[in-house]
């Protein structure tokens, strides 16, 4: 039976994490000063875990750092610098966590880009798959030291609906051959996020490193800043008038089912599941268009190929 928890559709992060003593515990949430980040960094807060935001943005950071704060009555809302598309930005800012919080319960990776138009990694990885998939596999490499240390110890990688949209090409990741596509180059990066929880709950599982990839919901935030107007409205995500399809969640109920994955006891122990409304996702069904996950998406041989092909792309251990 899959695994559910008394959470759904429409619950907050709040409500998520309500009951929950964070106290002790040390979290990492990739792109925590915008979007559904801001409300995962929020209830971490709000339960007593001090919280590093690991942000582009390192002004914008601080801003919403200082906005947590006064919110949560929690003071230990930290901000470091990581540039996802940078690979070298990666390695800096999984140092600074290292030598600063040597333990970590919850790593959460939340940050991403969608649709952009063909642009490179500075190491020339195709920018969705580079920073969707290739910065947050190497952050997360280098910090299973402190996971190790902080063990049972909990993983959250951000994935899609839009997965459903790509498998992974091995044999063209970066688009060097094949047309780009902007949607499919973002299922490709998001089912590789998926990917990646099945590999490090293979990998780490057994030393108490468990990961779960998070489909948050339809939600109207920064990510899309590459999308016109008009695409939107063809995709029926805004009317005629501009006014968000009610079927979006808010900010604060995209935020929960990251939470729930984070904190929740069903999960205990658990990992490489595909989650969605507070809930173990189902496998994709015609009948639930809106809905489930792609068997591709939690394919352990994938996930070990993706893993391999990521530690030579990263150049991990070099």
């Amino acid at each position: 039976m899959p695994i559910t928890s008394p959470f759904g559709y429409r619950s907050t992060a709040l409500e998520v994490v309500a009951g929950h003593d964070l106290g002790g515990k040390t979290a990492v949430v990739t792109g925590g000063s915008s979007g559904i980040g801001v409300e995962t960094a929020r209830a971490l807060l709000s339960a007593g875990a001090e919280v590093i935001l690991a942000v582009r943005d390192t002004q914008k950071g601080e801003r919403v750092a200082q906005e947590l704060r006064q919110s949560t009555g929690n003071s230990k809302a930290h901000v470091i610098e990581l540039n996802l598309s940078s690979l070298e930005s990666v390695r800096r800012a999984a140092e600074h966590v290292l030598s600063r919080w040597p333990g970590l319960d919850i790593l959460i990776n939340n940050a991403g880009v969608m649709a952009t138009p063909f642009e490179h990694t500075l190491e020339g990885f195709e920018m969705q798959f580079g920073t969707n998939h290739l910065g947050h596999f190497l952050f997360s490499t280098l910090l299973i030291p402190a996971l190790r240390a902080g063990a049972p110890s909990r993983v959250v990688a951000l994935s899609s609906i839009g997965h459903r949209r790509s498998d992974v090409h091995f044999d063209d990741l970066n688009y060097k051959v094949r047309p780009y596509e902007k949607w499919e180059a973002y299922g490709q990066s998001k089912t590789a996020n998926a990917l990646f929880a099945v590999g490090l709950t293979q990998l780490y599982g057994s030393e108490g490193i468990t990961a779960n990839a998070v489909h948050p919901g339809g939600i109207s935030t920064g990510l899309q800043k590459y999308i016109p107007q008009d695409e939107q409205r063809a995709m029926g995500w805004v009317d005629a008038q501009g006014n968000i399809d009610p079927r979006f969640k808010s900010v604060e109920q995209g935020a929960a089912t990251s939470v729930w994955a984070a904190v929740g006891k069903e999960l205990d122990g658990v990992g490489g599941l595909y989650l969605e409304d507070c809930q173990e996702a189902l496998p994709s069904d015609p009948a639930r268009p809106y809905s489930g996950y792609m068997p591709y998406a939690r394919d352990p041989q994938h996930a070990e190929r993706l893993w391999k092909v990521s530690e030579e792309l990263v150049g991990f251990g070099k």
